[in-house]
């Protein structure tokens, strides 16, 4: 294996792992780890990238992505109560307003890409 492909490989595993964790932590996304591993395996691995395209969790997050640039309702869903909970424990522990604001900023951004995308097609028979 090249440096280059140890390199992929590597970042492959640490955005998967980091993905895995965003399944169970609320404030951890999930899609763009994995997009973003299976960006990495493609490069480096055909044996990960096959295996993390037929997985039952993650295989449909890139499959709606490459097909139609998509997020799932519920990966939408998910993604707005990790922000809203971000906000609430900033409100909380009484961050100052000027970090408040950029945060908000910042959440606000994310939140518009995330409800810009479209939602993937329902399933027809045989997927």
């Amino acid at each position: 294996m090249t440096v280059r492909r140890a390199a992929w490989f590597a970042l492959g595993i640490l955005a998967l792992g980091l993905g895995a964790l965003g399944v169970v932590l609320p404030l951890l996304p999930t899609t763009p780890f994995v997009l973003l591993a299976a960006y990495a395996f493609a490069r480096s691995s055909k044996r990960w990238h096959d295996w993390l395209m037929k997985h039952r969790l993650f295989g449909p997050l890139i499959r709606n992505w490459q097909a139609y640039g998509a997020i799932g309702r519920r990966a939408k869903i998910s993604a707005m109560a990790a922000l809203a909970v971000v906000v609430v424990i900033s409100v909380a522990l009484r961050v100052p307003l000027p970090w408040l604001a950029v945060q908000l900023v910042a959440l606000a951004a994310v939140a518009a890409f995330i409800l810009s995308r479209p939602s993937p097609p329902d399933r027809t028979p045989g997927d």
